[in-house]
């Protein structure tokens, strides 16, 4: 805290280029590069560059101006390792360890290849990839404390050549203890970005490298007998490192790499003829490594004690697409082809007599498209649909479509209506162990057949959003409590129905997130709280004479209690309750925080789980694995626009 007080007086005296008043409205002007005259006589001219000059986008997308505001969705974000709002899971008790999901997402970029649930938090897809155009060298550090010991930090750096060409390079860094032994988490992500578009606006090429690692101690949850001493909150064990845990010396890994490249180009001018080429080429290769010791293979009946006791699987996906692109101002339509080479295969070393198929390889083809319309600011229109056929994954289809209208002004509408049909998770399909109950192969699966659909209603009076979503899904692929895959019979639907709401009086505050959620079918396949809520009430305000700004309040999150599935750290894949399994839920979790902003430093200081302070902590982040104690959690965000 001493070195924090001294970064705070170190930086307090700067002026700070964008404050939000309690409107949250920006005070500067947002405008291009000033160009200022450097004397009456002097044909020098000094380019004096303003926050809209450091812009970003995804590919083919708008771009957008870099967020240097202290809003209240930056106190959910930034308290996260994933810098992203974690509402809808909660967080094992170490970051870098993932998170048990709450609620159900539809989600189509994991398809047809290897994702272990528990390894996919963190993971950075094609499309949300950062490309950048800045006018100066420039540069952004996010820094979080670890639990018990450690800490992570993202640092980003980019710089344009010239106008045209921009490249970045970004690296995540975690290392973690943990609340509990033997949870040691250790992840790092390095991504090289570029992005060049020619002078004559006919050519543009997106490309990018990454490989990332996610690397976790596997303790398997604590003991039944002290998970009977924590529920009973018996003071005896609040040391929590000295609780025994199940596994001693097992470890999972996950290791993602991508080389991605993506062009256009327009063959004539594109005023008259606007027709472009595009093609992309990406190699994804995703691998899954477990190692236990011998000493954790012999709680097992079934294990083979074998000179190395680890399992592997892998995918990897080579595809190339080429297509025509219509692209016109506010219509864009863009048809093609695509090859795909994937590959799914686990090594069974181990499993001697095993008449389980090393690897399963094919070559797909099949379309794909994409639709574009924006007729004016109060209407657009996107559409994207992707069609493969191969003889061992099956057909697959992916549909997604998106509406915005704003009817009346100060109201917008969202609508949705998404579908996708595609073989099983990569992580269900086989799976290679020493512990033989863990080994399986589905090669007789049936698509799941995945349809979703909703809309969101928007109103400019407190930034109230109302939403209702239905989720249907068919051939529903899950984890029995054996730890078995198994598809289910009939469809598993879910009908979610929330709001979010931001009252203030003056400098204070309400920001209200309500979620209903119902299984209408297929309830025991897979287990969800029927509520989910988050309040944050807090104090905003600009101090110091106008240099900073200062955000400071109090966060209360709650879901309702439910028979959650397990956590399998074997398969890092989450199962049906087992006879050992127990319901968790239904305790409120309380933050306190004091966030302020300086220039365009940020610090978040946040005291998480303040319950725990005055009574004994007995929430879960599912069975067997408790929810950390209180922490003091420090995420410090920092942009320098050389």
């Amino acid at each position: 805290m001493r070195s924090l007080f001294l970064i705070f007086l170190l930086v307090s005296n700067l002026i700070f280029s964008q404050i939000v008043k309690p409107n949250n409205k920006v005070t500067e002007v947002d405008q291009d590069t000033l160009v200022v005259n450097s004397g009456k006589n002097d044909s020098l001219k000094i380019f004096n560059p303003t926050i809209s000059d450091y812009r970003f986008q995804t590919q083919f997308s708008e771009k957008k101006v870099f967020d240097t505001l202290l809003t209240h969705d930056k106190s959910y974000s930034f308290s996260q390792y994933t810098n992203h709002d974690n509402f809808g899971a909660i967080q094992y008790a170490n970051i870098g360890s993932g998170y048990n999901s709450l609620t159900y997402n539809w989600n189509g970029q994991y398809d047809l290849s290897l994702m272990p649930t528990n390894k996919s938090y963190g993971i950075v897809a094609a499309d949300q990839v950062k490309y950048y155009d800045v006018k100066t060298p420039t540069t952004a550090f996010v820094f979080h404390n670890g639990i018990s010991n450690g800490a992570s930090l993202y640092s980003t750096y980019t710089q344009n050549i010239g106008k045209r060409f921009n490249f970045a390079i970004d690296y995540f860094g975690l290392r973690s203890q943990g609340a509990y032994q033997k949870s040691l988490a250790v992840n790092n992500n390095t991504t090289i970005s570029t992005h060049y578009i020619s002078k004559n606006n006919r050519y543009e090429l997106f490309g990018h490298f990454i490989h990332q690692n996610i690397t976790n101690q596997e303790n398997g949850g604590i003991t039944n007998e002290y998970d009977l001493l924590y529920q009973a909150g018996n003071s005896e064990i609040s040391n929590r490192q000295t609780i025994p845990v199940n596994f001693s010396d097992s470890y999972s890994r996950f290791a993602y790499r991508r080389y991605y490249l993506s062009h256009q180009l327009a063959l004539f001018d594109i005023a008259r003829f606007p027709f472009k080429i595009n093609h992309t080429f990406s190699n994804q290769s995703n691998k899954y490594y477990y190692e236990m010791s011998s000493a954790d293979l012999s709680l097992f009946s079934d294990a083979i004690d074998h000179k190395n006791n680890s399992s592997k699987k892998f995918s990897d996906n080579l595809s190339n697409s080429i297509s025509l692109l219509y692209d016109a101002e506010k219509f864009k339509l863009d048809a093609g082809i695509r090859h795909q080479l994937i590959r799914l295969g686990t090594n069974n070393e181990a499993l001697l007599g095993n008449p389980m198929l090393p690897e399963y390889r094919e070559n797909r083809l099949g379309l794909v498209g994409n639709l574009k319309y924006k007729f004016s600011d109060v209407f657009s229109l996107a559409s994207k649909l992707e069609l493969s056929k191969g003889s061992v994954f099956g057909n697959y289809i992916l549909s997604q479509n998106s509406l915005f209208i704003q009817p009346i002004k100060d109201y917008t509408l969202h609508a949705f209506a998404n579908f996708k049909s595609s073989a099983p998770g990569f992580n269900y399909l086989v799976n290679s162990s020493p512990v033989l109950s863990y080994n399986f192969q589905m090669p007789f699966f049936q698509n799941e057949n995945a349809l979703s659909f909703g809309g969101e209603l928007g109103m400019k009076f407190w930034q109230t959003k109302f939403f209702a979503k239905y989720h249907r899904i068919e051939n529903y692929t899950y984890l029995n409590r054996f730890y078995q895959p198994e598809q289910s019979s009939e469809a598993v639907g879910i009908a979610q129905l929330g709001g979010e709401t931001t009252m203030n009086y003056g400098r204070f505050f309400l920001n209200t997130r309500l979620q209903f959620q119902q299984n209408s079918s297929g309830k025991d396949m897979l287990p969800l709280p029927n509520f989910l809520g988050r309040a944050n009430f807090f104090y905003q305000s600009r101090a110091f004479k106008d240099k900073a700004e200062i955000q400071t309040g109090i966060k209360v999150y709650y879901f309702s209690k439910f028979n959650s599935r397990e956590f399998s750290p074997i398969l890092n894949e989450y199962a049906l309750p087992g006879l050992t399994s127990f319901a968790i839920g239904g305790q409120p979790i309380v933050d306190a925080y004091f966030n302020f902003k300086v220039k365009k430093m940020f610090f978040f200081i946040e005291g998480q789980h303040l319950t725990t302070l005055i009574s004994p902590n007995k929430v879960y982040a599912a069975p067997h694995y408790p929810f950390y104690d209180f922490r003091l959690n420090l995420g410090i965000v920092w942009y320098l626009f050389s």
